[in-house]
């Protein structure tokens, strides 16, 4: 049987998160009974968690590995496991423990009118200051780039494989797949899903490097969208 779903998880110093994760992740996996594996990407962590991952691939037959030699940020490790996955479905989540492994099937139902599903936390566990730019942010991206999604800064989401494989990505595009895919004429949807709290480690990201970096990727989508192709054909010669 071919393989069905690839896990695609970006790590950056998640030493205290990846065991407990995995061992949420693999009985929701395992329970859908159908083949399945897992992509850790190590993006460059200056602690323990190649080490980690590298023990943890000797006893996890499903757990595949790929470390960098640096940091290159989240766009390039989704690029990466998205490219080396196998399965026909490809699932993301953070390395963090704040998505929770158990709102998979939920993605994976409404998959089946979709070519992605976005997870939508409609009760987010974060700073309030977090909160405020991330809810601003998302309504200048979703007003510019029409992708009528809620939340795209999510990283719970499902894609299919073949879809994936048409889109170009650049750096900080992970941020903007759900447009990407409607420029393409995909299919997107959106689901609710739980959100926890980080308990351990240390967030990557902060108000400088989560706003002021993504306006030219927006500006670069907004043309995208603009001068995309649409046409219909109204005679087709034999």
């Amino acid at each position: 049987m071919s393989m069905k779903y690839s896990v695609v998880i970006p790590l950056k110093n998640e030493e205290g998160n990846i065991v407990e994760l995995i061992d949420e992740l693999e009985p929701v996996m395992h329970a859908l009974n159908l083949p399945w594996e897992l992509i850790c990407i190590d993006d460059g962590s200056t602690d323990e968690t190649s080490a980690i991952l590298t023990d943890l691939s000797k006893i996890k037959p499903y757990l595949r590995t790929i470390s960098f030699d640096r940091n290159y940020g989240q766009s390039s490790a989704f690029d990466a496991g998205f490219k080396h996955a196998k399965g026909e479905w490809l699932i993301s989540l953070d390395g963090d423990r704040q998505n929770d492994p158990a709102d998979i099937p939920k993605l994976i139902a409404a998959a089946a009118e979709s070519d992605l599903v976005c997870g939508h936390r409609v009760n987010r566990r974060d700073p309030w200051h977090k909160k405020i730019t991330s809810r601003l942010a998302n309504f200048i991206r979703s007003r510019l780039c029409r992708d009528e999604v809620h939340d795209t800064g999510c990283s719970l989401k499902i894609y299919r494989t073949s879809c994936v494989r048409q889109i170009k990505m650049f750096h900080g595009m992970h941020r903007f797949l759900p447009a990407l895919f409607k420029i393409e004429g995909f299919r997107v949807s959106e689901v609710a899903v739980n959100h926890r709290e980080r308990v351990k480690g240390k967030t990557k990201y902060n108000f400088f490097n989560r706003s002021f970096n993504t306006i030219a990727d927006l500006l670069a989508v907004r043309w995208m969208w603009k001068r995309r192709l649409v046409y219909r054909i109204h005679k087709e010669l034999p």
